[in-house]
């Protein structure tokens, strides 16, 4: 089953994976997050799933009142918005589960004064909750004076030497100013 976001009609649905094709969605999920405060094309990014299975979503750059960005639990007990902090002009491109429950976010930012950057950020498992703000520590962040671009998907997986890996991927948006890249790193604690 795959899980998909659609960020400029705020919705999210799962469909069955076919090899003989795909058919119309199983069920749509309850995005829980107020419609009205999902931007266009700055709504739902990221989708993730807890260990016990439950999704999360992470907007773009949908912010509330003081800036913070909306996220949600769409299932379980703790099915309700939280906050993302949001910091120094990143928005959240994408996300994904640690094995420790934290939440590793992929964030970019574009500006004239600071030009393209990005960063990784790992929130903490205990402030991704009903009704909280989720923050936490910066392991990376990177500017064009290194080989990144527009970077837009994330994921962290296990290699068979037991390291754990952080992949990383940009997105040319069809763009000759643009490249797709694939970064990897291994993450050391």
């Amino acid at each position: 089953i795959a899980t998909v976001a659609f960020e400029r009609e705020a919705r999210v649905s799962e469909y069955r994976i076919d090899p003989a094709g795909m058919g119309p969605p199983l069920r749509h999920l309850d995005i829980v997050i107020p419609r009205n405060e999902l931007r266009y094309n700055q709504g739902i990014e990221t989708v993730t799933r807890t260990h016990e299975g439950a999704r999360i979503v992470i907007a773009e750059r949908s912010i509330d009142a003081n800036g913070d960005i909306f996220a949600a639990i769409l299932e379980g007990p703790e099915k309700g918005v939280f906050k993302v902090r949001r910091s120094d002009g990143y928005d959240i491109t994408d996300g994904a589960l640690m094995p420790d429950g934290d939440i590793l976010v992929l964030e970019r930012r574009f500006s004239v004064s600071h030009g393209v950057g990005m960063r990784l950020r790992r929130l903490a498992a205990e402030t991704i909750r009903k009704g909280s703000l989720a923050d936490g520590p910066v392991l990376m962040e990177a500017n064009l004076a290194y080989q990144i671009d527009n970077m837009e998907a994330l994921d962290v997986w296990r290699r068979d030497d037991g390291a754990l890996m952080i992949s990383m991927l940009s997105d040319d948006n069809q763009s000759f100013l643009q490249r797709t890249l694939y970064l990897e790193f291994r993450l050391v604690e």
